[in-house]
């Protein structure tokens, strides 16, 4: 099973070494456009954010087709395949399955990153099973590797049709869970941070956060009309809002950046620069944008313990911005960009350096002593991969080695 997992880390590398810069392109594009004397290029900022925007939304695309090129040593009929069997999963995904009873949103089945990494894992798998199967001659144009998108599709079908019935009531949950955490007091806020990174692979940390940000509490501004959510309650001038957000801080412009370093040097010798290349730009992408994802999909496969210690530690970090009132919005993500922008308007953001420090060191040395303790299989440490016999062989599938 482990070694399964790690085979899908070092797939997913290729798809993460994009993320920095696509988080780059989002996050200046939209601030930029907000910059009064950039006017100029406003038709620059925007496709600026267009292209990064455009990668994140589908990231899962990206992983099916990384993860099935990762297990079948590059083969692009696989990645192919994957290409197919993801949009045909995501067409599913979006019909509208239930309508909530009272007059909420249509609920549809939305399987996130995890919906791209079961369609990569399934292309590959089918990939060795058929990429040498022969068809009757009137069918011959579509045997061998033209088969798999085929058969992938068909599979993929297989698996929406199951997600339209499995995954609605997950979502309902996940509602549920979070309408019980925004009235939970400080043990929300920390239950809170640890669901959000956890449920961050299969795309329903959303869910949590739209009902954080969006719908936990109300303020009437003076003269004006009244808001709901955390976010939309900070940047309206409520004193109290901010609780679900100023602890992020510490974990994205310190905490990750920390732990890639970490992950750096903890790399063999032999793959420090590649490693370092991929480490470096995922760090300054968070401390600066915010957008963790290319630090956290790096380790969530290869270390998952490591990641689970990292969701627990998302939710003291909440904790203790809690305890020491640090209310710092974000209108996008906790990056420095972010803070620079809410600053004004914040409740003891000076304190976010110290205690951020404190994190960084923490992540640090934990993810230091935990890799090399327990000889976790982060970036750069992933044992050499044996070679695959690609010989075909007719009649019979071909099994995928792990």
């Amino acid at each position: 099973m482990f070694g399964v997992l790690q085979r899908i880390g070092r797939s997913l590398m290729m798809p993460i070494a994009v993320l920095p810069a696509a988080a780059l392109l989002l996050r200046l594009g939209e601030y930029f456009q907000g910059v009064s004397w950039l006017e100029w290029g406003t038709d620059i900022w925007i496709v600026m954010q267009a292209g990064g925007q455009g990668v994140f939304d589908n990231l899962p695309l990206l992983f099916a087709i990384g993860v099935a090129i990762g297990f079948t040593e590059g083969a692009g009929a696989a990645g192919l395949a994957a290409g197919v069997g993801y949009v045909v999963l995501a067409g599913i995904n979006s019909i509208t399955i239930v309508q909530e009873v009272e007059g909420g949103e249509p609920v549809t089945a939305n399987m996130g990153v995890l919906g791209g990494v079961i369609i990569g894992l399934l292309a590959a798998m089918l990939y060795h099973r058929y990429k040498d199967i022969h068809l009757p001659d009137y069918l011959a144009f579509f045997g061998g590797r033209r088969f798999v998108p085929i058969v992938t599709a068909l599979a993929a079908m297989l698996v929406g049709l199951i997600a339209f019935f499995v995954w609605p009531p997950i979502g309902r949950a996940i509602d549920d869970f979070g309408n019980w955490i925004v009235g939970a007091g400080a043990f929300g806020v920390f239950v809170y941070g640890v669901a959000n990174r956890a449920l961050l692979p299969i795309g329903l940390h959303h869910i949590i956060n739209a009902l954080v940000w969006f719908q936990f509490g109300t303020y009437t501004p003076e003269g004006g009309e009244a808001v709901r959510g955390d976010l939309t309650r900070f940047f309206a001038g409520d004193p109290e809002a901010g609780i679900f957000m100023g602890g992020w801080y510490f974990i994205m412009m310190f905490g990750l950046p920390a732990a890639a370093l970490a992950m750096y040097r903890a790399a063999h010798p032999e793959n420090k620069k590649p490693t370092g290349a991929v480490m470096f730009s995922s760090g300054f992408t968070s401390f600066l944008t915010g957008i963790t994802e290319p630090i956290e999909f790096s380790f969530l496969f290869l270390a998952p313990v490591l990641y689970g210690v990292h969701a627990i530690l998302c939710g003291v970090a909440l904790v203790v911005a809690q305890t020491f009132d640090i209310l710092v919005g974000f209108g996008f993500s906790a990056g420095l960009i972010d803070y620079l922008l809410a600053y004004g308007e914040s409740t003891n953001p000076l304190l976010v350096w110290p205690i951020g420090l404190v994190f960084g060191l923490v992540y640090f040395f934990l993810f230091s002593s935990a890799i090399r303790a327990f000889n976790l299989m982060t970036p750069g440490r992933e044992p050499p991969e044996e070679p695959v016999s690609t010989a075909p062989q007719r009649g019979r599938a071909e099994p995928a080695t792990a």
